[in-house]
């Protein structure tokens, strides 16, 4: 058995000193709690029961969300053919490289978008909606920018063009291949990620404080064996990423179905949204979803709005019977990026989007994300070639920057493949947290009693203990959070009624036990008098 110590601070709420028996009465009506006598406690306990409930949905989402964060170099290297030409100098026109693909395509073909080669050596993606793909995909032909020859034919997902492989490994990430019922699961996984960081820091600090070794506590303890290692693993690891749990769980909770939908209305009131480019011939620009290139939502890096918004990005638009498709000269894809670089466009990730309808606009604008920021996007008049509207990065307000920059970062897409590798280590840190916070759970059972198999859980009654302002506060926190984040509440109340349970069976459990030792004890008597 593994003794309690105070090396391992799970072990405080079981010391003999920490019951409420234990101390006198006198005692507890001078002394006014201190903040750490019930805080911490409080604190221990909701880590350790998050920590254990919602672990394995952290896990799967930590494991899956490693594998994401490579996904664009594996792409890279898996569809390398498809990608990959050799560079030219002297590219062809984009109307010669869009009449390759419609060949492939057949009939009277209208691209959904286009997106030419951003550097030498990369193919250029000609994408057609396609009612027979799913939701937020399109077909994609890969052309060589110098011979116009057809080098791949693929799905692709979203805005951010993923091909099959990345598309597989996001929709594990995202929904478990599970559909909208799995996004549950992420949404759980990404509510709870955040509380359980931010309890695991402030349970470090108070420990820091109280030992007055917080450096020695940055890093893992080899000289210690069996609990006390686990949990030295377990802590110095989990304060080195904690900040990168935070701003994943935050930047995680803005793809959620409920919480999500709760962050944009709030955003919404705040006028804190991002502004989109008007595909509608005399509308302006309105608010746009910047996490469209991930789920699909939408075509946009700047988003759009209008009839049009959408169409490189969904199959629901294919066939639009609002416009003619043999209207659209393949031509008019050259002279609308010869506009837009002339307005605002001035990078070579760009996407050409045609008109949806009559009473749509061309849109061009720029998808890269990687820094620094090139999201500005302008829009034209088909039949006036007149600039109908425009948006410009430098013109985001401060949290639509915000908002950009940490959906692209979380991506993976900011700083290339230095920001890959910092997300494969923090969701490889983050799952063996999950593993250590298991393995202490085990290492800390009552091996002197067989009928515990389990670990010995933190000591339930730190909230009775604190003043009303505390209770008050932690009560108020509680609410909030779960109004914001729908699933944090309702499992947040099951953990309660759960624990409400097991305190009454424990409690009976307890009294019976005392019940039995008093026969026995009343039974020892008897004999003993009817002795003498």
């Amino acid at each position: 058995m593994t003794p309690p110590s105070s090396t391992v601070p799970e072990n405080s709420g079981d010391r003999p000193t920490d019951r409420p028996s234990d101390r006198r009465p006198d005692q507890a009506d001078r002394q006014p709690a201190r903040p750490s006598a019930w805080f911490g406690p409080l604190l221990r306990r909701l880590h350790f029961y998050a920590g254990i409930l919602v672990g394995p949905f952290i896990l799967i989402a930590a494991l899956s969300g490693a594998l994401y964060a490579i996904s664009p170099t594996l792409e890279k290297v898996v569809y390398a053919e498809q990608l990959s030409v050799p560079p030219t100098d002297d590219p062809l026109p984009l109307a010669a490289q869009v009449e390759a693909a419609n060949a492939v395509i057949g009939g009277e073909a209208t691209p959904s978008a286009v997106r030419p080669g951003p550097e030498p050596g990369d193919t250029t993606r000609v994408m057609y909606s396609d009612p027979s793909l799913g939701e937020s995909e399109s077909r994609a032909i890969f052309i060589d920018p110098a011979t116009a020859e057809v080098t791949g034919d693929l799905t692709v997902y979203g805005t951010s063009g993923a091909l099959p492989l990345r598309t597989w490994i996001d929709q594990l990430h995202r929904s478990l291949h599970l559909g909208d019922f799995g996004r549950l699961y992420s949404e759980l996984a990404a509510s709870w990620l955040g509380i359980v960081a931010a309890a695991g820091l402030v349970l470090w600090i108070i420990r820091a404080r109280k030992t007055r070794r917080a450096a020695a506590m940055l890093r893992p303890n080899h000289k210690h064996t069996g609990l006390r290692r686990t949990f030295s693993w377990h802590a110095s690891v989990g304060v080195w990423a904690a900040l990168g749990m935070l701003f994943l769980s935050a930047t995680g909770i803005t793809w959620s179905q409920l919480g999500g939908e709760n962050v944009t209305k709030l955003r919404a009131a705040l006028s804190w949204e991002t502004p989109a480019i008007s595909t509608e011939l005399g509308q302006g620009s309105s608010p746009a979803d910047e996490h469209a290139h991930h789920h699909g939502d939408g075509p946009s890096s700047a988003g759009t709005s209008g009839t049009s918004a959408g169409r490189s990005g969904t199959s629901a638009e294919a066939a639009d019977p609002g416009i003619d498709p043999s209207s659209i000269d393949p031509a008019d894809f050259d002279m609308m990026l010869s506009m837009a670089e002339q307005v605002n466009v001035n990078t070579g990730l760009v996407e050409i989007l045609p008109p949806a309808d009559e009473h749509s606009a061309w849109v061009v604008q720029e998808i890269q994300r990687s820094f620094p920021t090139e999201v500005d996007a302008v829009a034209f008049d088909p039949d006036t070639m007149e600039v109908t509207d425009r948006v410009d990065f430098a013109d985001y307000g401060v949290a639509a920057k915000l908002a950009r920059w940490g959906i692209d970062v979380h991506m993976g897409s900011m700083f290339g493949l230095a920001n890959q590798i910092v997300l494969f280590i923090l969701a490889i840190g983050i799952a063996a947290m999950v593993v250590w916070g298991y393995v202490m759970w085990w290492q800390r059972r009552p091996t002197h009693d067989p009928g515990l198999r389990l670990g010995i859980v933190p000591a339930r009654g730190a909230l009775a203990g604190a003043p009303w302002w505390g209770a008050a506060t932690v009560a108020l926190a509680a609410i909030g959070i779960g109004v914001l984040l729908p699933l944090v509440g309702l499992s947040l109340l099951v953990f309660l009624s759960a624990d409400v349970l097991l305190g009454r069976r424990e409690r009976r459990r307890a009294q019976s036990n005392r019940t039995e030792s008093r026969v026995a004890v009343s039974t020892l008597s008897s004999k003993t008098s009817g002795r003498e």
